[in-house]
């Protein structure tokens, strides 16, 4: 064999090998993303679940804290793989997507929450009552300083400043605005008449934020300003927030166990499509402007590997997702709510 011939047979069989040795190398698996965009007033738990299960499996989570009307709009659109709302989608909504794309959509609640109504007045501090006539009153602009007759009535303990009541609302399409806006019309006849509900409405006074963060931001910023989070932003913004009198005539805090109580009564009429509002319950315990939040999904999904991922998180974060609620100050669902849920995640396809 020639000199040159052999080298070459040489150079070939080292290349064969080498080739051969990086087959062998396990390829790094592409990431899986599951996009989502919607309501602001999960946000602080869903984050934490993303977070946790991303840990977990790999699967990131792109979600997008754009409001209920945004998500809403892009499930409508079809540029998500789900979509969040605190306030169910309407029967025209329901209409477009079926139209448009041909799917269905399922409602899947996943924990409840409280609106609170957060308020900055440095000389009252914690504690300020307000009934439901009040409330309405302020944000139909008829109840202009904190020191008006109607609120020294039920806060006798309570130094009330000569000073005017700045309204703060959202600025954007909002499903806790939808909580809020239901539980006005359901306790006031006259805001029912000028206002009414919607995720977005037209507010008769008031400065707009965006999200839940930009009211909770503005209330923080300015003295004698009043507006409605989600309970967990006022929270974490170390902002006051009011006592509110429920239907029953009681005078009650939000916390999980008032959130619960405000659910239990719905449970016996609870819908087939779990679109339910449990705002101004029954039963002395309850919290009056309670909510679910839902995850929007799509009954059919074109990718196999993302609805297989979007099911296994959903069957997660209805088992072991709950355990976090409490704590970042959700309410966990009862265990009716989990497992009509569950039967509606099976019809995913």
């Amino acid at each position: 064999m020639k000199k040159t011939t052999f080298f070459s047979l040489f150079i070939l069989i080292g290349t064969m090998l080498v080739l051969s040795a990086c087959s062998d190398k396990p390829s790094k698996p592409k990431t899986l993303k599951l996009n989502g965009a919607g309501a602001t007033f999960p946000y602080v738990i869903y984050s934490k679940w993303f977070d946790v299960y991303h840990k977990k499996t790999g699967i990131e989570f792109n979600y997008q804290s754009i409001g209920s009307g945004g998500g809403v709009r892009q499930v409508i659109a079809g540029t998500v793989d789900f979509g969040a709302s605190d306030a169910p989608m309407k029967d025209s909504e329901l209409k477009q997507v079926k139209d448009k794309l041909g799917k269905e959509i399922i409602h899947i609640p996943t924990v409840m929450g409280a609106v609170v109504v957060a308020y900055n007045l440095k000389s009252v501090g914690n504690g300020l009552k307000l009934t439901p006539g009040i409330l309405s009153d302020i944000y139909l602009g008829k109840i202009k300083k904190w020191n008006n007759s109607k609120i020294k009535s039920v806060n006798k303990d309570k130094k009330l400043p000569n000073e005017k009541i700045t309204v703060v609302h959202r600025s954007d399409g909002s499903g806790t605005t939808n909580i809020f806006t239901d539980y006005l019309t359901k306790v006031s006849s006259n805001w029912k008449e000028k206002v009414g509900v919607g995720k977005s409405v037209d507010w008769p006074v008031g400065l707009g934020g965006k999200g839940n963060e930009g009211v909770a931001g503005l209330v923080k910023q300015l003295d004698g300003t009043i507006g409605y989070v989600e309970l967990a932003y006022a929270v974490q913004n170390k902002l006051n927030y009011a006592i509110l009198q429920n239907k029953a005539g009681y005078f009650v805090k939000a916390s999980f166990n008032s959130v619960s109580a405000a659910a239990e009564g719905s449970l016996a009429t609870l819908p087939y499509d779990l679109r339910v509002s449990i705002t101004n319950a029954d039963g002395k315990d309850s919290y009056p402007i309670s909510g679910f939040t839902w995850l929007l999904v799509y009954n059919k999904m074109e990718n196999k590997q993302k609805k297989e991922a979007l099911v296994n998180f959903l069957n997660w974060a209805l088992t072991k997702g709950e355990t976090y609620a409490e704590g970042l100050y959700y309410a966990p669902l009862p265990e009716k709510v989990i497992e009509l849920s569950k039967k509606k995640i099976a019809l995913i396809k």
